[in-house]
């Protein structure tokens, strides 16, 4: 009996040392608004740009990184997964100004229709929103005229932010797309 007494009384001796000299500690704490800015009225801003996937040639910058074993069987390319590092310009032609970078990836996600599961950033390079980003997520039915898809957060400028962004295909050039963003977010 003395034997299975002693380790009870030192497991119990330890547990409650432990209990004793253990902090709690919160991982979440309320903070007022103000201490982020956040008691400013949100601002309601337009931004407009072209986005220029180019899936081949020497200045691709669009990759298929994966596809299902049926992916080239299928008439949507069900299953494609591509990586990209888009410019963003201010005006259609390639040789406009840039003005920051989508990067991120789309995945063809339907079956049925060519329907991409876009998740990406818009990284801005220039004026006043140099170093921001918006963040995208969401479906683009390519062959809509107008693909809406939500903007989901940012960074920089853009904390906080929410809205969306409408895309419209502008035109097909060989291996380039270059697509019109007219996107609408809430910020601080």
């Amino acid at each position: 009996m003395a034997k299975i007494f002693f380790p009870k009384f030192l497991l119990l001796s330890l547990t409650t040392f432990i209990f004793i000299t253990t902090k709690t500690h919160s991982f979440i704490k309320p903070i007022s608004p103000t201490n982020l800015g956040l008691h400013k009225p949100q601002k309601l801003s337009h931004l407009r740009f072209f986005f220029h996937d180019i899936i081949g040639g020497k200045n691709q910058t669009a990759v298929r990184v994966a596809a299902s074993p049926t992916t080239e069987k299928s008439p949507t390319g069900f299953g494609a997964v591509v990586m990209m590092d888009d410019p963003l310009t201010e005006e259609p032609e390639s040789d406009s100004k840039i003005v920051g970078r989508a990067q991120g990836i789309y995945a063809s996600a339907s079956q049925t229709e060519v329907g991409f599961l876009m998740v990406l950033n818009f990284a801005f390079t220039t004026g006043k929103y140099n170093g921001s980003v918006l963040s995208v997520l969401g479906r683009n039915k390519v062959d809509s005229a107008v693909r809406e898809m939500p903007i989901v957060g940012g960074s920089g400028l853009f904390r906080f932010a929410s809205g969306y962004a409408q895309a419209s295909t502008h035109s097909i050039i060989g291996l380039e797309a270059i697509v019109e963003y007219n996107v609408y977010v809430f910020h601080y």
